[in-house]
């Protein structure tokens, strides 16, 4: 492996300015910076990274912890794209990302907290995992720069999507074109879901509509079977919405397809919506009306909240930063055809 030592004898320089040049200290010259540089990078020269971490008591590593439970992992497109935002953001910054393992089985099994001490992480990012599990909650109660995706957490900085607003977006648009028999099928229970829905009820009780409460059913978040077969619940009610709110948008196609078998027409006689605005759902006739989440600036976001956390010489306070989504009038939605 080639030292500074090894740059220096063949630059005729001492170790020190090798150090200075490579560090861009201003007490030397430009030329004398790029003919070391020039020949560290000829010679195939890397910095010791772990030399750095004892100088500078960093890593430029920051630890990601994501758990799934559907086991979609990355191709899950909401937390894939906030994700992918996160890593561009960071790495602009000089930092590298590393996934915890989160294989629990496996012998000498090390918290989140341990783990996260083993590598070095400067500071942690986490998302999509059960805030409940005793290791998340000794993490998050740490010391150490954390900042959650999309779960609203009081002892760190939480970057969430607005998921109240997407809900009045879509039930105002529901109103304005005449509906009121609106069927809302929720995720999993979880805090997303419990604002969701709150807001699903405060919107009927403006409009002066009744909650039905056989409008609301439960399902999973991207399941569509499971989708498919509540909806087909809600269709054979004695009175059938004229239209439904689904989970998501990958949902949503499990309805669609019940529909579809059915007989009835989307938009022409029940209206249909989604959530997360996947890129399938601008591809797939017809388009899908749905809430495009802002993943890029919810992952840039986040990315810049943890480096201020882990940059900065005070100690910072937490904060909650809400991203808004974006109505996209698709093609599955259409005035009420009882109006």
């Amino acid at each position: 492996m080639v030292s500074m030592k090894d740059i220096a004898s063949a630059c005729g320089v001492s170790v020190a300015t090798v150090s200075k040049a490579l560090n861009d200290h201003a007490d030397i010259s430009e030329a004398t910076k790029q003919s070391v540089r020039e020949c560290a990078r000829k010679m195939g020269y890397f910095p010791n990274s772990v030399a750095r971490a004892l100088k500078t008591n960093k890593t430029y590593n920051i630890g990601v912890l994501f758990v799934e439970e559907a086991h979609s992992g990355l191709t899950h497109d909401f937390f894939a794209h906030v994700l992918d935002s996160f890593k561009r953001k960071v790495e602009e910054q000089g930092y590298d990302i590393t996934f915890l393992n989160c294989n629990k089985s496996r012998p000498n099994h090390m918290s989140y907290l341990e783990h996260s001490r083993y590598r070095g992480f400067d500071g942690v990012v986490i998302a999509c995992v059960n805030f409940e599990d005793p290791e998340v909650q000794e993490l998050l109660h740490s010391d150490l720069p954390v900042v959650a995706i999309d779960c609203e957490c009081e002892m760190k900085t939480s970057v969430l999507s607005d998921n109240e607003s997407g809900i009045r977006q879509l039930m105002d648009y529901a109103h304005e074109l005449g509906h009121e028999r609106i069927a809302y099928i929720t995720g999993k229970a979880s805090a997303v879901t419990e604002k969701r829905v709150r807001v699903y009820k405060e919107k009927l009780k403006e409009f002066g509509l009744p909650v039905r409460e056989e409008y609301i059913v439960a399902s999973e978040y991207r399941d569509i079977s499971q989708t498919a077969m509540v909806t087909t619940e809600l269709l054979a009610l004695e009175e059938v919405p004229t239209c439904i709110l689904f989970p998501d948008d990958y949902a949503a196609y499990g309805g669609i397809n019940v529909i579809r078998g059915m007989g009835m027409r989307i938009p022409e006689d029940i209206s249909v919506a989604g959530y997360d605005g996947i890129s399938l759902a601008a591809q797939i006739q017809p388009r899908l009306t749905t809430i495009r989440q802002d993943t890029e600036t919810m992952g840039s976001t986040a990315a810049d909240k943890l480096i201020e956390i882990i940059e900065s010489s005070k100690p910072t306070r937490p904060e909650t930063v809400l991203v808004s989504g974006k109505l996209v009038k698709g093609e599955t939605f259409a005035k009420n055809p009882e109006k």
